[in-house]
């Protein structure tokens, strides 16, 4: 009777988890398919020949043609962008790239406790970079992989999100062979628009390979050494100097974000600047 009862308790315990687990899943139903028929839909208008509306009217129709080269492939991602979510849950996140009507979104999110959720396809164009500018590139949402960090921006980064987040890049970089420098925060694509990821340990990340970070022993910068030039140099928008500056330092320096360079910043941005020639 006892060996029964225990063979009924596991099943019964079985279904319980089973039924969580479908539970679990069927929150996201209704959003997951209207995901999956954005998708079709994109899908759909690649694989119609010739391309929907992509014919030129300032061409006249019988100067055009459409023949499929086999030589293609898929959006490859070079940039990886970091951000922290402002928010209080990684499930308060979720929830807001939910939204139709916030329009935002991000590849991954990594909460406080290490889950990792991918919410958009690493070939797809997330929308979380918005309006900025990271050297030439003026449509980071096109060309970078967003990463969402579960973070209210006043606290510090947990172990098990970085060591998730460690993790995820480093199998983006592989992938996609992104550059070590172009692992960059949101606040350096847009400066004065953007302040996060706030207080994030860039140096950490840097010497497992993602990102660059200035060395211990820094030489002096020539006399003639312009700041405005090297800002630009390593990709910040300096249209307006003074918030080019203040990105700068969120990311390399954080003790202090006020947009005026000392001269332990110059010997910063200086070493900073040979790197990403």
């Amino acid at each position: 009777m006892i060996q029964t009862f225990q063979i009924k308790s596991s099943g019964l315990l079985m279904a319980a988890l089973f039924f969580m687990a479908s539970c679990s899943t069927n929150k996201y139903a209704v959003t997951n398919k209207i995901y999956k028929d954005q998708a079709t839909g994109f899908a759909e208008i690649i694989k119609s020949t010739p391309p929907v509306k992509q014919s030129k009217e300032t061409l006249d129709p019988t100067m055009q043609d459409w023949i499929g080269s086999v030589n293609f492939g898929m959006r490859r991602p070079n940039f990886v962008i970091l951000h922290h979510t402002a928010q209080d849950s990684l499930n308060q996140t979720v929830k807001t790239f939910l939204n139709k009507k916030a329009e935002v979104s991000a590849h991954y999110v990594i909460g406080r406790e290490g889950k990792v959720v991918q919410m958009v396809n690493e070939y797809l164009r997330s929308n979380h970079a918005g309006v900025g500018k990271w050297g030439n590139d003026t449509d980071l949402n096109s060309s970078s992989i967003g990463i969402e960090l579960d973070n209210n921006g006043k606290e510090p980064f947990a172990d098990a999100q970085m060591k998730s987040l460690v993790a995820l890049l480093g199998a983006l970089k592989k992938k996609y062979n992104i550059p070590t420098a172009n692992f960059i925060g949101h606040s350096d694509v847009a400066p004065r628009r953007k302040v996060d990821p706030l207080n994030f340990p860039w140096k950490v990340l840097a010497k497992k390979g993602f990102g660059l970070w200035y060395d211990d022993v820094l030489k002096m910068p020539p006399v003639d050494f312009n700041a405005e030039l090297a800002l630009r140099a390593i990709g910040y928008n300096v249209s307006n100097v003074s918030s080019a500056i203040v990105a700068f330092k969120i990311h390399f320096v954080q003790t202090d974000v006020t947009p005026i360079l000392t001269p332990a910043d110059k010997l910063i941005l200086y070493n900073l600047y040979a790197k990403y020639l």
